[in-house]
C-alpha cells in the first residue's frame, strides 16, 4: 500500500483524523499542538498521524489534500483545514456546526469556554 492509499484508508476508517507533527500526547510543533489541544479540550475522539515518523505520509498528505502545511484535520472523510482555519472555525462556532452535522460527539460546554476565553476584551 502506498502513502496515498494509507492516507485514504486512515481517513475512511476514523471519524476525526489529525495529520500532525508529533502525537496528540506529545505534539512537536506549535500549530499541531494548538489543533490537538482544541480537539482534546473539546473531548473529541480523534486518530493522530505523526507525519514526522514517515516521510512518504508527510509528503503524501500534502498531495492528497492539495494543502501545503501540517497539521491537517479531517472530519468524516472531509478535509477541514489547518491550524488557522480550525482556530477560526472554533472561535466562530463553525466547527461545532460541522461536528454536529457530521454526528461527531464533542463537549459543547468546552467549546463555549474556548470562545469565552478568546472574546475581545
Amino acid at each position: 500500500m502506498n502513502a496515498i492509499d494509507t492516507i485514504k484508508d486512515t481517513v475512511a476508517k476514523n471519524d476525526v483524523v489529525l495529520f500532525m507533527k508529533g502525537t496528540k500526547m506529545m505534539p512537536q510543533c506549535g500549530f499541531s499542538s494548538r489543533v490537538a489541544g482544541v480537539l482534546n479540550y473539546m473531548g473529541i475522539e480523534f486518530a493522530d498521524v505523526n507525519v514526522l515518523a514517515d516521510a512518504e505520509i508527510r509528503q503524501g498528505i500534502k498531495d492528497f489534500s492539495d494543502w501545503p502545511t501540517i497539521p491537517q484535520l479531517y472530519v468524516k472523510g472531509e478535509f477541514v483545514g489547518g491550524c488557522d482555519i480550525v482556530t477560526e472555525m472554533t472561535l466562530s462556532g463553525e466547527l461545532d456546526q460541522l461536528l454536529e452535522a457530521k454526528g461527531v460527539t464533542f463537549d459543547k460546554a468546552a467549546s463555549e469556554k474556548i470562545r469565552e476565553a478568546n472574546k475581545e476584551a
